[in-house]
This record gives structure tokens, C-alpha cells and sequence, in this order.
């Protein structure tokens, strides 16, 4: 998404960011149609609070009787996506689920195409965060309790065992950085 120009000054005053809380920029469509940039920054907290301030946003636009709003930008969302039309309870409930779960949740939101209730449920599946697929394997296996001969330890590939997981379809991994790969229980 664009982010407004910073040059072109707006006429609702913008809302300072939280430490890089959820928020949206809601733009008005009549100005925006008759080429001013006029909308505002709001915290995704409350719906009521985000359609109080788009109606005082709107009820100042520069184009008489003005109604239309979109939402043209947002941040602290982690990379997760929000249409320009989304209501603004989907907003708040995906701006709390990337305050309680943080980059995972927002990987999860994505894997999951934007099925916020699919994303929390996989956290139920959640095996835990690992460096690699191997060190999950291993993990997995000392936990079974399963004794493997000290002479035969070395022969054993945990990363091949690891994909082998992945790829049946028993694990599914997001990867939230260099050494932070996420495992879930496939369902």
C-alpha cells in the first residue's frame, strides 16, 4: 500500500503511533476523487472508537457531505494484509491477535489466507520453535524416550528425518527467522 504524502499536509491531525502499535489510515474517497489527500491515522483498539474518528474525519473533508471511506494504509500488522474495505472489528480482532502472538501470527494470518479463526487455531498445533527441522526431530525422538545405541547416533540424519515429517504432511513450519522455525501438528 502507498503511504500518504508526508509533504501534503492533512487536515485531521494524524494519530501518534503507539511503539509500533496496530494501526489504519482511513482516507476519505470524496476528497481523495477530487484529488486531496484528507484521512487519519486511528489505533486499531475498539471499532467504536475507529468509526468515531472516521466520522469526525469525514464530517471535516474539503468536499461537502462526504460518506465514502477506505482504508489506504496500516502498520504494526507485522505484514499481515487488510483489505481496504475491512470492517473495522475484523481490524481490531487481527490487530489484537498480532499483539498477543506478534511475527508468528501474522505468518499464521498469511498461511492461512486471512482466515483469522484457522490462524488462531493452529496455535493449538503449535510443537514449539526450533533452529532447525533436525533439532526438532531429535527433540521429538529424546522425548519418546526411544534409546538409540551410542555407536549408531552419529549415522542418524534428524534434518532428512525432519523434512521426511514436513514433506508427509505430519508438520507444517513457518520460519519467523534465521534460527526461529515454528512447528505445528498438521491437522
Amino acid at each position: 500500500m502507498t503511504r500518504p504524502d508526508p509533504a501534503v499536509p492533512l487536515a485531521v491531525t494524524p494519530v501518534p503511533p503507539a511503539e509500533n502499535s496496530p494501526r489504519i489510515y482511513v482516507a476519505c474517497l470524496a476528497a481523495y476523487n477530487h484529488g486531496h489527500l484528507h484521512g487519519c491515522w486511528i489505533p486499531a483498539t475498539k471499532p467504536r472508537e475507529i468509526m468515531q474518528a472516521v466520522r469526525a474525519m469525514l464530517a471535516s473533508s474539503p468536499v461537502p457531505d462526504a460518506e465514502e471511506w477506505a482504508i489506504h494504509d496500516h502498520e504494526g500488522f507485522e505484514g499481515a494484509e487488510i483489505a481496504e474495505y475491512a470492517g473495522f472489528q475484523t481490524v481490531c480482532d487481527l490487530a489484537e491477535f498480532i499483539r498477543a502472538h506478534g511475527r508468528l501470527g501474522a505468518c499464521l494470518h498469511r498461511h492461512f489466507a486471512g482466515d483469522l479463526a484457522a490462524a488462531r487455531a493452529a496455535f493449538e498445533d503449535h510443537a514449539g520453535q526450533y533452529g532447525s527441522l533436525g533439532e526438532f526431530a531429535e527433540s521429538l525422538h529424546r522425548e519418546t524416550g526411544t534409546n538409540i545405541p551410542q555407536a549408531l547416533q552419529p549415522y542418524i540424519d534428524w534434518q532428512a528425518l525432519g523434512r521426511d515429517m514436513e514433506l508427509s504432511g505430519d508438520i507444517m513450519t513457518l520460519r519467523t527467522g534465521i534460527d526461529a522455525l515454528h512447528v505445528f501438528w498438521s491437522q
